[in-house]
């Protein structure tokens, strides 16, 4: 009897302590392996660890990486620092737009290593730049900046002859003097705006230079449809509107007849 209780009690310890152990190796290895499985379905991209401006050389200190779902990876994206950063004394690459902070870096946003970044890189296909000569009072008093939309008015004419129109809907401007980066928001008077538009566009802009001034009208973010085209005459402005005449009730016609002393009055409707 005692025997038996003795070997019923060994096995109970043995198998609590395999219980035990094997209990702590599930802890220990748990975490290890939810970690691997959670590495396998993400990937480390590099992303900016700060705004980068138009121009601006990549470099280490305004990168950093996250980790990304492996299943939403777009194309182009830059997962190793050597790939993306200069070494062995090449030129840096630099931002081909204005990159904001934990945005993806992705190859078509950098340059090559020394590749020249200029405007003409922020000009869509099919489109052109070309400059219009402005001052405070033609472009909004210098509140238009680099990504706005605007309309292009002309004026010419004389005197009563002088008109105005709209020739250009939604442009988008692309260049102040000489400061292109999109993140500027600080107005100032420039001589010069640079914007984006068709070969056909460019055309009519070019001749609506030398026919009259120009005057840009900054548009909100969310107008977005152009607009029928109209003309304003300053004819139109000083015209003077036709005096409106109220109609009342017809007053009868009285006939008065004197007989002597009577006076008799007789009404003719």
């Amino acid at each position: 009897m005692r025997l038996s209780a003795i070997f019923t009690a060994l096995t109970g310890l043995a198998v609590a302590g395999g219980s035990v152990y094997l209990a702590r190796e599930y802890i220990n290895l748990g975490p290890s392996a939810a970690q691997a499985s959670v590495e396998s379905e993400t990937v480390s991209v590099i992303v900016a660890s700060r705004d980068i401006s138009f121009g601006e050389a990549i470099r280490p200190g305004t990168l950093t990486t996250i980790n990304w779902p492996r299943a939403a990876l777009p194309g182009g994206v830059y997962t190793d620092y050597e790939e993306l950063l200069a070494a062995g004394g090449l030129p840096p690459r630099r931002a081909r737009r204005p990159i904001a902070q934990g945005e993806l870096i992705l190859k078509n946003k950098v340059s090559d290593y020394g590749e020249k970044v200029t405007i003409v890189q922020t000009i869509g296909d099919n489109n052109r730049a070309i400059a219009i000569e402005v001052d405070a009072e033609t472009a909004v008093g210098g509140f238009v900046t680099p990504g706005d939309r605007v309309d292009i008015v002309m004026t010419a004419g004389s005197k009563e002859n002088l008109r105005a129109v709209t020739i250009l809907q939604n442009i988008r401007v692309i260049g102040v003097d000489q400061e292109a980066d999109v993140q500027t928001d600080q107005p100032s008077i420039a001589r010069t705006v640079t914007v984006a538009v068709t070969p056909d566009q460019g055309q009519r802009l070019a001749l609506a230079q030398r026919a009259g001034k120009l005057s840009l009208t900054l548009r909100s973010i969310n107008d977005t449809e152009d607009r029928e085209l109209t003309m304003t005459r300053m004819t139109d402005l000083l015209r003077e509107p036709t005096p409106e005449i109220k109609e009342g009730p017809a007053r009868p016609s009285v006939i008065r007849i004197r007989r002597g002393m009577d006076v008799t009055e007789s009404v003719i409707n």
